[in-house]
C-alpha cells in the first residue's frame, strides 16, 4: 500500500463560477486559478500523483499551457488515473478536508462525492469529504480563499508489486 497527502488553496475572487469537486455552488465569488480551480480535485490529484511516486499535478499540467486554461479539473483526475493505471496502482480510498468560511458546503457534498467517484471509477464510500471552517483564523477565515487537504491510498498490482 501507498499513501499521498494533497494540499491546494485558491483566492476567491469577483467575476468566476465556484467549482468544487465538480459542482458549481452559488456564490458571489469563485476561486481565481488557470483552469476551473477546482481545490478539491486539484488536492485529490496531487495526492495520487504522490501515492505514485510521481511529481504534482502542475509538472503535469502547467499554467502556461493554453490547453489547460479553464478546463475542468475532473478531466484533469481523469488524466491522473490514466497515469496511476499505468504502474498497475488501483485507487484504495481517498479522504478531503475542505476548508471554507463560506459559502456552507455540507449541501453540495454528496453531489461531490459522486462526481469524484464517478471520475476515477470508484465507490462511494471510497470516498470521504468533509468541509470545515478555521474559525475565523488567517486568510481564509477571512473568507479570502478555500482549501483543501486530500489523503489517499494506492494498492499496487502486478508491475509494482514486492
Amino acid at each position: 500500500m501507498r499513501v499521498g497527502i494533497g494540499y491546494d488553496v485558491h483566492p476567491l475572487t469577483k467575476g468566476r463560477k465556484l467549482i468544487i469537486g465538480g459542482v458549481d455552488i452559488p456564490y458571489k465569488m469563485g476561486l481565481d486559478g488557470y483552469s476551473d480551480a477546482d481545490v478539491l480535485a486539484h488536492s485529490i490529484g496531487d495526492a495520487l500523483l504522490g501515492a505514485a511516486g510521481k511529481r504534482d499535478i502542475g509538472f503535469f499540467f502547467p499554467n502556461n499551457d493554453i490547453k489547460y486554461k479553464g478546463v475542468s479539473s475532473l478531466n484533469l483526475l481523469k488524466e491522473i488515473l490514466k497515469i496511476i493505471k499505468e504502474d498497475k496502482f488501483k485507487i484504495n480510498n481517498i479522504d478531503a478536508t475542505l476548508v471554507a468560511e463560506e459559502p456552507k458546503l455540507s449541501p453540495y457534498i454528496h453531489q461531490m462525492k459522486k462526481n469524484i467517484t464517478q471520475t476515477l471509477q470508484l465507490k462511494l464510500e471510497q470516498v470521504g469529504i468533509k468541509a470545515t471552517t478555521s474559525e475565523g483564523l488567517g486568510f481564509l477565515g477571512e473568507k479570502k480563499g478555500i482549501a483543501c487537504w486530500a489523503v489517499a491510498s494506492l494498492v499496487s498490482g502486478e508491475k509494482n508489486a514486492s
